[in-house]
């Protein structure tokens, strides 16, 4: 095993050194997984599955498994790459296609942690027929460590088995499919520097589904081809989705896309599901990297989604082996085109215009009166399976372009935001003196908040802005980030504070949403008369909002304060936003 300290140079080393170490020769020993062995009811607890990981990597030169970094519960994240060529060296790596896959985010739904360990098993054990002479897979067995420790039978109630398995908060009760913008967790920091460091071609995340019954087994959320835009997006949606239905359907798993439904039954049609930056497949899109969400159905016999999500990656790694290359350069082709774009779309909306037919096998759903309340309750007929096209709706349209700066210019006071910068390995310069500076400032006009906490903060939304142009004073130590980078879309979508999983909605900016000094109004009388002296615009105004607002009128409180927001003595870090935008 391979400890890693997140440096090219360390990890460099020690895979070259582990790569020319002799390899004991592999034993006939029981390579059987729990899920084998129970046919099919249990899987992997955490310790038994890195045992097993590290067993692959002890028995097979072309597989290892590295730590990196830590985890909220103080264990390390691991990662295993499996390259028939034995080459672990990052640079090494990237020449290659990768697959990256993540397993166990939700420790309930384990059924790509055995699928992963039997797969990787058998590829190495050339069980499988599957060509990956250019690709390199890696896997993280057990993303959620602190979820898996803490095992049970009874937390997925609308699951049918394992026997047991692992739970969905982490050791900080956190929902990591809920923190890749935010990145509250060290389990997402580690898993930033596995992604950057790899810069994987394609992405899979693997679950377990809630929502509507069916008959279909696996489900997939694919990157909405808008999102993820350009070549990329009309390779995933025309070419790799089909690729993967109609390779699975060679299995005996007819797939559709995720079903996005609640409270009410499929068969009318349903919409895909916004995966916005905040989860694993909307953070990978930022990077241009094409994502799946593949979800198998609760209510299937846990063999059967296991087998099945066995077959979704063995065809993954088919397609990459078969297309990689492809899906590559449509991939640097976006870089490039974001690079060169004055605007960046931050914010989508479903476009209804847009709909594509698929062929869905469902079950009749109705109503009937519930044995527990009396009142009315859904069900599903499985007795009554259909078979039909209906509408499923996964086009977007652009609701939102910012226009992308020469730069952005942060004060070192917001470290966290700085911190969350690097790590996604964002290029940034200090300023090396003080300078005063023209540049683009946004002020918050308007914004709401849920009620309740959401994942540890109180969410913002339908955010809007004004902007002004001022001459801003930047201290020596402030960082200019410029946006002539690969990483540009991350950029703009976090430090937009518009956008949907902005900074400035994830709470990073809320000090600057609370007044810090004001006026006492018998002291501020007399000086408001001055003001008015001084600026007889204001006085005019003044009046005229006398004349239209009868509240304002009879409220000697209010035109005061009318007068105090628009004097010097209105401090201007009010709802102010603190990110800048320079042009050279």
């Amino acid at each position: 095993m391979i400890k890693l300290r997140n440096t090219f140079l360390i990890s460099s080393l020690l895979a070259f050194i582990f790569s020319c170490t002799e390899k004991p020769a592999v034993e006939e020993s029981d390579w059987l997984t729990p899920f084998e062995k129970s046919k099919g009811t249990e899987t992997f607890t955490y310790e038994e599955g890195i045992a097993y990981f590290m067993k692959l990597g002890e028995a097979y030169e072309s597989f290892r498994v590295v730590e990196y970094g830590k985890t909220d519960s103080g264990y390390p994240l691991h990662v295993g790459i499996y390259s028939k060529e034995s080459s672990f060296i990052p640079s090494d790596i990237k020449k290659k296609n990768v697959l990256l896959i993540n397993n166990a985010i939700h420790p309930g739904e384990p059924d790509g942690v055995d699928a992963s360990m039997m797969l990787l098993r058998d590829m190495l054990q050339g069980k499988v027929n599957v060509e990956n002479e250019n690709t390199i897979v890696a896997v993280i067995p057990f993303y959620n460590i602190g979820g898996a420790l803490n095992r049970n039978s009874s937390t997925r109630a609308n699951q049918e088995g394992p026997n047991e398995y692992g739970f969905r908060g982490n050791a900080k009760n956190l929902d990591l499919n809920r923190d890749f913008i935010k990145m509250d967790s060290e389990n997402m920091r580690s898993f930033a520097e596995i992604f950057h460091l790899y810069e994987p071609e394609l992405f899979i995340d693997t679950h377990v589904s809630n929502g509507a019954d069916y008959q279909h087994v696996l489900t997939y959320l694919a990157t909405h081809e808008e999102k993820l835009g350009g070549e990329i997006g009309t390779f995933m949606k025309d070419k790799m989705n089909p690729f993967l239905e109609n390779e699975m359907k060679k299995e005996g798993w007819d797939i559709v896309p995720y079903v996005n439904v609640w409270g009410t039954t499929p068969d009318k049609g349903y919409v895909q599901f916004f995966d916005s930056p905040r989860y694993s497949s909307g953070y990978t899109a930022l990077f241009n990297t094409p994502s799946y969400v593949i979800e198998t159905h609760m209510l299937k016999p846990y063999q059967q989604r296991t087998q099945a999500t066995y077959d979704f990656l063995k065809k993954a790694i088919v397609f990459l082996e078969k297309h990689g290359d492809e899906l590559s350069k449509a991939k640097e082709a976006k870089f490039e085109a974001d690079q060169k774009a004055n605007a960046i779309a931050i914010n989508w909306s479903i476009d209804s215009s847009k709909v594509d037919q698929i062929r869905f096998k469902g079950y009749e759903g109705s109503y009937k009166p519930s044995e527990v309340s009396g009142l009315s309750r859904l069900y599903y007929d499985r007795s009554k399976p259909y078979e039909k096209e209906i509408p499923f709706y996964s086009g977007l349209k652009v609701t939102k372009r910012e226009t992308k700066p020469d730069f952005f210019i942060i004060p070192k006071a917001w470290g966290n935001v700085i911190a969350a910068l690097e790590y996604n390995h964002i290029k940034m310069t200090k300023l090396e003196e003080d300078q005063t500076l023209t540049v683009d400032v946004k002020y918050i006009e308007n914004y709401k908040t849920v009620q309740h906490p959401y994942e540890g903060h109180y969410l913002h939304y339908d955010i809007s802005t004004t902007a002004k142009v001022e001459e801003v004073l930047f201290r020596k130590g402030d960082y200019m980030v410029p946006t002539d980078q690969r990483r540009v879309r991350f950029l703009m979508e976090t430090l937009t504070p518009e956008g949907k999983d902005s900074y400035f909605a994830w709470n990073y900016f809320d000090p600057i949403l609370q007044q810090k000094e004001h006026f006492s109004s018998y002291v501020f009388e007399d000086k408001a008369v001055t003001i008015l002296k001084k600026n007889p615009e204001l006085k005019k105004a003044l009046e005229q909002k006398k004349k239209e607002d009868e509240g304002f009128r009879n409220s000697a409180y209010q035109q005061l304060e009318f007068i105090y927001d628009h004097s010097d003595h209105k401090e201007r870090s009010y709802l102010r936003y603190p990110i800048y935008k320079y042009n050279q």
